[in-house]
Formats: structure tokens, sequence, C-alpha cells
């Protein structure tokens, strides 16, 4: 298969990239003015211009699928009203200048697998949630909702993936937290009773080769089949550190250093998320259990 990627520089993009190669197949980069120069074809677009190398894209030849990680972070600076403004604007821009040029790849429209998150769903406390379900309140929300719908603005063949949490140690929500845990200053958030959905990167990344490779379109979540509280998550990945857990960072201290809304929707939100169409299509995760995903993503 070929695979375009958008957003390839990123914590998913890159293992991506490895895992496309080390299947055999051929990953396309997307890169922005001034990326390091890249092992594999490019093409070259600026999303803050509205710009797509039209050489380029008649270079590349025909590709199987586009696969669209592009997005500002949404946990590394606190939420102010510009912060938020970014974090909508750089999902829509990029999505929407990959939808208007899917068109312009030689041969049929490639199969558009986009970004989204279980962020959707906003929080539900102990719901179930599926792909079945609603989407929720809050900023999260409004911007997946906005995500999604540009991204299914296209005639193409479109898959949705709302992801979870991330675990890997290289990355992501799990390496901020580790170097706490190995103080032995972690502790629970608020009052642990929220809801986590997790994904270990390499089922996160096995999980998207398989959604291509299977042709599936519309929603998917991403998550391991085994939803977890915080308090659970807090006291197994001390365990696994061999270290206490007894220093709880109560809401209210969270909402003074982070600010209401975003320690509300990133740290305490509940989402109880299940992954029933990956599951459907025959998926079979590596580290389905909460013990086994953070052993793999602290120890590899």
């Amino acid at each position: 298969m070929r695979i375009a990627i958008a957003g390839a520089s990123g914590l998913i993009g890159r293992e991506l990239v490895t895992q496309i190669r080390d299947g055999g197949h051929e990953p396309i980069l997307f890169v922005r003015p001034g990326s390091t120069p890249h092992n594999s074809p490019t093409i070259a677009w600026d999303p803050a211009r509205a710009t797509v190398s039209k050489s380029d894209l008649a270079e590349a030849g025909r590709i199987d699928a586009l696969v669209n990680l592009s997005g500002t972070g949404i946990g590394d600076r606190r939420w102010s009203a510009k912060r938020k403004a970014d974090i909508l604007s750089s999902r829509l821009t990029a999505t929407s200048l990959l939808v208007e040029h899917l068109q312009d790849f030689q041969g049929e429209s490639p199969h558009l697998v986009s970004a989204s998150a279980i962020g959707y769903y906003g929080s539900r406390g102990d719901e179930l949630l599926t792909e079945e379900s609603s989407h929720g309140q809050g900023f999260l929300a409004e911007v997946c909702t906005a995500w999604e719908k540009a991204a299914t603005a296209s005639s193409a063949r479109v898959t949705l993936v709302r992801t979870g949490i991330v675990m890997t140690k290289n990355g992501g929500a799990l390496a901020k937290q580790l170097p706490l845990f190995k103080l032995g200053a972690g502790g629970i958030l608020g009052n642990g009773h929220q809801w986590l959905s997790p994904i270990s990167l390499r089922d996160e990344v096995r999980a998207l080769l398989h959604i291509i490779d299977k042709g599936l379109t519309g929603p998917v979540t991403l998550v391991a089949p085994s939803a977890v509280t915080n308090r659970e998550f807090t006291h197994t990945l001390a365990k696994i550190l061999h270290r206490p857990a007894v220093l709880p960072a109560p809401a209210f201290a969270l909402k003074l250093a982070l600010g209401s809304e975003m320690a509300e929707e990133l740290l305490l939100a509940s989402q109880r998320v299940f992954p029933s169409r990956l599951l459907d299509s025959g998926f079979t995760f590596e580290h389905a259990e909460l013990r086994p995903l953070l052993e793999w993503a602290v120890l590899n």
C-alpha cells in the first residue's frame, strides 16, 4: 500500500511511518516549509497559507489512503482564548485543505482517515459510550464535531478516528506523569472516580493500518476495550514503578493551575468508551488490559 500522512512528525505520525515501512508499504509525507529532509517521497504544503504543491501531488501518483493527524496540541499550553482558537482553526484549516485536494491525486480519491478524539463525547459519568453515542458538551466536543464535519465534506471514503489517551513513555500524557510517579509524588486526580479510555501507541497505529486494510468508514473509536477509573490507573502505574502514589491533586488545585475549563475537560472528565466497531471488524489488541498496556508503555 501507498499511504500519505499529514502530521507525520507528531507522536502518532512518527510511529505510523515506522510501522508502514516495517510492513513493506510506502509512506508519502506531507511536509511544511522548513521541515528537515526525509527519506520518503514528500508533498509540500502550508495549511496556514492554504497551499499544497500540485506538482508534488502529481508526482506522488496514486495513493491508497491519506491519514490526517494534523492539529495543534491540546494539553501543552494553558487555554487562553487565542489558544482555543488555534486548537480549532489548526484542525479545520488543515482538514479542509486536504479534503479540497483529494481529487488531485491520480486515479480514485484516496481513503481519508481523519483524526478526531473521544473528546467528541464530552464528560458522561459512568455512561458506556460507543460510536452510536451522541456528541457531548464542552469545548473539546465542539472542536471534534466541527473537525469531523470538515472531514466529511468530501465525497471520498472517510473514517473518523476518535482516539483516546495514547500511552507511551515517549510523549503525550504519560510522559508528563512519569517523572512525578517515579519520585513517588503521583496521586489520583480529583476524586479519582472519572473514567479514562487509554490505548497503547502500538495498538493505536496497528488500528489505523487495520482500518485502511479493512476499508472501514464512518466513526471508529480507538481505545482499549477496558476503560478504567483514574484511581485504578494511578494505583496500577504506581505498582509497576514500585513507588507510592499518595499525593492526590484535588480538583480545586488542578483548576487553579490549569484554569477551570482545561482541568475539567482534560483531567477531570469522565469518558468510559468501548471500541465496538474495531472489535466487530476483527481487530485484536496487543494491550487490551490496563496492566500490560502500562507495562508496555513504561518499559518499552
